[in-house]
């Protein structure tokens, strides 16, 4: 097993402009049912209509269609269509599976939403819904349309769970195993960590709040380890865009090793903690040692263990701002 000094974070690029913002609109045809021999749930996905666009110089959207069934994005994964390019009215009539027990089923979400897909893995939201298939009619087969919505605010999430409103973080990430990509390419395992935006920060001044991310592999919490983004001024919903990556990782590392993001507000003497989130598995261990963040949500959870099971693939996520305990504190 490698030691996590061996693990170092190198700036990759920082990316100028918003690829992740449009208004959510139109609608998705679709249809579920339930297959008992096979004990599988399908999903028709037939079309949607009238979605956003998202590149207003080229009038262009390459749209596909994502599922998941929550809580638990890990444990039965993702499904996705194919990819229309150049269309807001996309047609694909697909159908994506899930082998599950009924039971199991009916104490599921089902999550749907719309993307756009962008060659260097920017991809941008376009709309979702939500089912709650415990109170599904599964008599119900035909195909329905559904009006797509935005995501949940965070000051929304934040009131229904009862805890302090801090924001929300949009981001992807992605692991590169070694060897992965041809002979010897990466010759060491590489976490992709790309910080689009964030949204709803606690409003510190009328004219909103400067900041900036910053973000640990943990345990390594060395200038080695440190890397932040540039500061966004006069805004609470800061747009980064701005990617690091992290090599030396042996897959094993994925176990043991947390990434950190926080979010600060810059001011000349100090600067101000706004909330943050830790990427890991939460096990309240470290290479065998009890720590104090190792201490992930279970949404957190989620996400790196979806990372860990999809290599080689940027994993989307929208995750609450939280207080973290024993935070890094390089400036």
């Amino acid at each position: 097993m490698a030691s996590v000094s061996s693990v170092s974070g190198s700036v990759l690029s920082v990316y100028s402009g918003d690829f992740g913002s449009v208004d959510a609109q139109g609608l998705v045809q679709f249809a579920l049912d339930y297959e008992e021999k096979n004990q599988e749930f399908q999903i028709f996905v037939s079309q949607c209509k009238d979605l956003a666009i998202v590149d207003e110089k080229k009038g262009r959207t390459d749209p596909y269609v994502k599922t998941y069934l929550l809580p638990d994005k890990a444990r039965m994964g993702k499904r996705k269509t194919s990819v229309k390019k150049r269309t807001i009215s996309p047609v694909y009539n697909e159908v994506l599976r899930y082998k599950i027990q009924k039971m199991v089923l009916l104490i599921q979400k089902l999550n749907l939403s719309v993307w756009h897909n962008d060659p260097l893995g920017r991809n941008s939201f376009l709309g979702e819904m939500e089912i709650d298939l415990a109170s599904w009619d599964w008599r119900n087969n035909k195909l329905n349309w559904y009006m797509l919505k935005p995501r949940v605010s965070a000051a929304h999430l934040s009131a229904i769970n009862g805890v302090d409103h801090r924001g929300v973080m949009n981001l992807s990430i992605k692991y590169v195993p070694p060897g992965s990509l041809g002979r010897k390419n990466p010759p060491s395992g590489e976490v992709h960590i790309w910080v689009k935006d964030t949204k709803d920060l606690p409003q510190l001044r009328p004219s909103g709040v400067d900041s900036f991310v910053k973000c640990y592999v943990l345990p390594d919490t060395s200038k080695k380890s440190y890397q932040k983004t540039r500061i966004i001024k006069r805004d609470s919903n800061p747009v980064f865009n701005h990617t690091i990556v992290y090599d030396g990782f042996h897959t094993e590392d994925l176990k043991d090793a947390c990434v950190e993001l926080t979010i600060w507000d810059h001011e000349k003497l100090t600067n101000h903690f706004l909330g943050g989130i830790r990427l890991g598995l939460g096990t309240g261990f470290s290479y065998g040692i009890a720590v104090d963040w190792m201490d992930s949500t279970q949404e957190e959870v989620a996400f790196w263990q979806e990372m860990m099971s999809t290599p080689n693939e940027w994993i989307e996520g929208s995750l609450l701002l939280r207080s973290l305990a024993g935070k890094s504190k390089l400036k």
